[in-house]
């Protein structure tokens, strides 16, 4: 059976939070499943990730922050999609941040507004108010990897807490890459 869990060995997040970027550590009572393993950061991006410790796309969800602006304002949000997927940022994720304009957030303001190393960024410890967008395919993959922070490690979690994250909302908002 083919499991999210690759090859890895994995221990309760909650005891090893050193392995955490700060506000992920200080939010992972949230995902009282959360388990996280120690891996190389330079295998961190999803596709070196998927391979070198053999955890399907499929079961890996890939978080970006996104930047919407209107009036001048400017509003965050996370968006978590599989690795296999690609969301619909200037559709379904503009509209539902009801903002004119919306795109990827630069590298160095994502990392500045969430304490969190580029390539690591989750959607747990996210700055409060932050929407954070998840396809209704994460959750029904079950049990996903996701970032921790830092590059460092990476989290399993079941997706049925991620969707109970307090600021959570589950939408279709992907599309296959393929």
């Amino acid at each position: 059976m083919t499991t999210a869990a690759g090859t890895l060995t994995w221990a309760p997040a909650s005891e090893h939070t050193d392995l955490l970027a700060a506000p992920v550590a200080a939010a992972i009572a949230a995902l009282p499943s959360a388990r996280v393993a120690e891996i190389d950061p330079e295998l961190a991006d999803t596709a070196a990730f998927c391979e070198a410790y053999a955890s399907p796309p499929q079961f890996s969800a890939n978080c970006v922050v996104v930047a919407g602006r209107r009036g001048g304002e400017t509003r965050h949000a996370a968006v978590l999609v599989l690795a296999t997927d690609r969301a619909d940022i200037n559709g379904v994720v503009r509209r539902h941040v009801d903002a004119r304009k919306i795109s990827f957030a630069p590298m160095d303001e994502a990392v500045e507004v969430t304490g969190m190393e580029y390539g690591g960024i989750t959607p747990v410890g996210l700055p409060e108010g932050w929407p954070v967008l998840v396809d209704e395919a994460v959750v029904a993959a079950g049990e996903v990897v996701i970032g921790s922070g830092v590059r460092g490690s990476k989290l399993l979690v079941d997706a049925a807490e991620l969707a109970a994250l307090p600021s959570a909302e589950v939408l279709a908002l992907a599309q296959p890459t393929g």
